[in-house]
This record gives C-alpha cells, structure tokens and sequence, in this order.
C-alpha cells in the first residue's frame, strides 16, 4: 500500500480489478481454511497490507459467524475501518488500536485466536520479527502469512521502474518466505503448507493500470479512457453490499491459472503472493 493512499479509500471503494480479483482469491482461501480447520476466531494484524480498502479482509468469515479481531496503529484508518464495518457492512468486528511501537506486545492473552494471520504487511511495520511472533503467541491452531512473491515480473517492474521509492524506504527481506519460515519456526509452529496466491493474467504493479502508465511514460487517451471512468469500476464493496452481485462471476473468470492443477513452484513465476500456514505447537510462544 503506497503510503498515505488508504485515505482515499475510506470513502472512495473503487480499487480496480487487481485488489477485487486478490481479495475473492484471498476470501475463497480463508473459506477454505475455515471449513477445514473449523475456525471460530481470527486475529488479523495488521489490518492493512493490501492496498484498497484497509480493514474489509475479513468480511467473508464475518458472515459466516467467525468472531473478527483487527489491529491497527493510525487512529484515523481504525476509525473510518470501524464506520464501514459499522455503517456500510452492518457486521461485529473488534477493531484495536496500537502504537506503531507496539507490534511486539499485543494487548491479547496467550492463545486467544484459532487463527492469527496478515497479508503483505511486515515491511509496514517497526519489528516484524516481533510481530511474527505474536501471531504464534496468540494463536490456539494456525498462522497464516503471506507476502509479495519478489520473483514474479510485477514486483520487477515496481522496483526497477515505477515505483522506486517505496523500495527506498521499505525493508524488502521482508519477501524472504525462507526467513519468516525460520522465525515461525523457531517460536513453536510446524509448517503444514505453503504455496502461492493471487495469481492472474496481469502482473503486480499495486497501483491503478492508469497510473502505471503515466509512470512509464506512455500517454495514451485510449488508454487511459479505458482504464477510467464509470466503466472502469471494480469495488469488492460493491460486492459485500449487493450492488454488483454479479462481479465475483465475472472477475474470477480470471483465475485459471490459481486453479490450474501445478504445482506452487511453477505458478510461483507469475503468482503475487507467497504464503506459509503453520500449526502451533505445543509449548510455542
């Protein structure tokens, strides 16, 4: 999430149809993780991570009755997350505010979770081997985490070209699933699967397809008319609120490649996401 840009989508839900396409691939994951493991809470911090809309990762196990738990650390994004949650989804959710200091210490008993996770938030935050180890600490079952695939062309492409700042201030180790598969280790957890998400035809630039135009120079009314406009609005909002019923049908056409039989390690060229899932032992934490 380009910095300061989870402003905007407080109030403005149009995301585009790369975060629509990664959050039903990330909620059919969950699902799955629900059915199979019979979750009834989860922990998800940081809430934010993906870009688009903070907070709203969650909204599927939410209607199927799990118990959400969100952690932030900026009062103003936890505020406009609890008035969407509140106003717009009409669902509970226990939304917790941090110090950006405190990612180590979160204000939660040992085991109070059956699932802990995040998604491509480590490298947001102050101590992220800190808070790897929280999610163990408080988890009952599972941990789940999953960061950007720093092989795959877009994370190139985002590096190298257009958006070369954030690199500049951002720990990218953090993509190193070998490195959180050490630290999630060591604390008490046994890996039970790993793999890649969040694999479609286009690759991952984590900004609109307008703007990454723009940045590599290419000026182009038809294109960019064609990536503007009421014509080009994807919102998973839109979705949850039953506005676009129809929208998951038609951007989930886009998932052959997630649900083409290979094995991760193939899919991993083009995949966005890495991810780890871990059982915790006992004595962990």
């Amino acid at each position: 999430m380009t910095t300061n840009t989870w402003r905007k989508y407080l109030t403005d839900y149009n995301e585009g149809l790369g975060l629509v396409y990664e959050r039903f691939v990330l909620n059919d994951f969950l699902e799955r993780l629900r059915q199979t493991y019979a979750i009834r809470s989860v922990l998800e911090a940081p809430l934010y991570g993906m870009a688009g809309v903070s907070g709203i990762n969650d909204v599927a196990l939410a209607r199927a009755g799990v118990q959400v738990t969100m952690v932030d650390d900026a009062p103003e994004r936890i505020e406009g997350v609890q008035r969407i949650w509140a106003e717009d989804l009409r669902l509970p959710a226990d939304l917790v505010c941090i110090d950006p200091s405190a990612w180590g210490r979160l204000p939660f008993p040992d085991r109070s979770f059956d699932l802990t996770w995040q998604w491509a938030g480590l490298w947001y935050i102050a101590d992220p081997a800190a808070l790897l180890r929280e999610l163990v600490r408080t988890s009952r079952n599972l941990v789940f985490v999953a960061m950007p695939n720093n092989i795959q062309v877009g994370y190139w492409m985002r590096k190298l070209v257009i958006d070369r700042d954030f690199f500049a201030t951002h720990d990218e180790t953090w993509t190193d699933i070998g490195r959180i598969r050490r630290i999630l280790e060591a604390a008490g957890v046994e890996i039970i699967e790993e793999g890649v998400l969040d694999t479609p035809p286009w690759p991952d630039t984590v900004m609109p397809a307008n703007e990454v135009l723009k940045r590599l120079g290419i000026r182009s009314q038809a294109l960019e008319e064609q990536f503007t406009g009421e014509g080009w609005r994807w919102s998973t909002m839109a979705y949850y609120l039953g506005q676009e019923p129809d929208l998951r049908a038609r951007v989930m056409q886009y998932a052959w490649l997630d649900h083409a039989p290979l094995p991760w390690q193939i899919k991993a060229i083009w995949a966005h996401h890495r991810y780890l899932v871990g059982r915790v032992t006992k004595g962990a934490g």
